[in-house]
């Protein structure tokens, strides 16, 4: 069964509560000569009392003889030397939170503390740096006796290591993609810096709470990001306009040069066929060559004499007829569409 701080002795009747009982009877059934015994029950009932401690579950009990250490307890009830021992208990269990590069009032108001909260990056640009260390008590016989002021010893221990990360980092990293780098960098120096000092102290987190330029420069600072947020526009505009206009421009000349391919068989192919049909007509030829010269002529005449004025004259008598030559015809050309249209 777990211990329960709120009934540490488990349902059962405080022992304590038994004695004071006890001894209260007995002083009442006591004649006045048992005055030294009444004095051994109220010594004995002193010494369990200043005896008895009892360790909260999120504790550690260290006990002290003489300011020397000599054991810890976990939770629960324990007795000590009286008037010899003494016992501290450290919230072994709670997360405790330290400031740095800033401070906050009991009305949850923040304020920057410019000599903490300045820092030099590598790229010898100055930033505010606002974060907070949150840490568990590991050896709680180390956390107590090992170093003094733990806390403050952690608050600047904490800030050193955040000044060698930010000191090998640039700027934009600090501000933007290289936060989370910064953090777990400064956790492990912080860390081992802290093992080195025994401090009997567990780093659980590094985390910035704001990183800022100075107010001084804030304005140039903002300038030079918008400047940035711009130039990422117009690559974004540039690209996306690349990612259009590239695809278009090979598809349209995957299209020619399909057109161009196509073309050039078909221009092939009809060569060829021409080609075949001349080969076989030559063949044919060859086997009739007069009997094709005369088809040839006849289908060359139809196709030019429809168009040309004719008079056919039978037999002997174009013989007797005077040829005549119509050169005046000839000489007079025909009006173009301008002069036509011209008055």
């Amino acid at each position: 069964m777990a211990w329960d701080p709120k009934d540490p002795w488990g349902g059962k009747t405080d022992p304590i509560d038994d004695l004071l009982r006890q001894a209260q009877s007995q002083l009442r059934q006591m004649p006045f000569r048992n005055i030294p015994a009444l004095i051994m029950v109220v010594a004995a009932v002193i010494l369990a009392w200043q005896g008895l401690f009892i360790v909260a579950p999120d504790e550690e009990g260290v006990v002290k003889r003489f300011g020397d250490v000599v054991r810890t307890v976990g939770p629960g009830p324990h007795f000590k030397i009286p008037f010899i021992e003494s016992v501290l208990q450290p919230k072994v269990q709670k997360l405790h939170r330290i400031e740095v590069g800033f401070h906050t009032d009991r009305q949850g108001r923040q304020q920057m503390l410019p000599r903490e909260a300045l820092m030099l990056t590598g790229d010898e640009n100055i930033l505010a740096i606002e974060f907070i260390v949150q840490y568990k008590i590991k050896n709680a016989g180390d956390y107590l006796f090992r170093v003094a002021d733990i806390e403050e010893t952690i608050g600047k221990a904490a800030e050193a290591s955040m000044r060698e990360v930010i000191g090998k980092s640039k700027i934009d990293e600090a501000l933007t993609t290289g936060k989370a780098e910064i953090q777990q960098g400064t956790q492990a120096l912080l860390q081992g810096i802290l093992d080195q000092y025994q401090a009997g102290v567990q780093v659980a987190a590094v985390q910035l709470q704001d990183v800022d330029p100075p107010e001084a420069v804030v304005a140039a600072f903002k300038d030079v990001a918008s400047a940035k947020e711009d130039r990422e526009k117009l690559i974004n505009q540039a690209q996306g306009y690349r990612n259009d206009i590239i695809p278009k421009a090979k598809g349209e000349a995957a299209q020619l040069v399909n057109q161009a391919k196509g073309y050039a068989q078909a221009r092939l192919n009809r060569a060829e066929g021409e080609a075949n049909r001349f080969l076989k007509t030559l063949k044919e030829y060859e086997q009739a060559k007069e009997i094709i010269s005369k088809r040839i002529y006849i289908e060359t005449m139809e196709e030019v004499l429809p168009n040309v004025e004719k008079v056919i004259i039978e037999g002997k008598a174009g013989e007797r007829v005077l040829p005549y030559l119509p050169l005046e015809r000839l000489q007079k050309q025909p009006k173009t569409a301008e002069e036509k249209a011209s008055p």
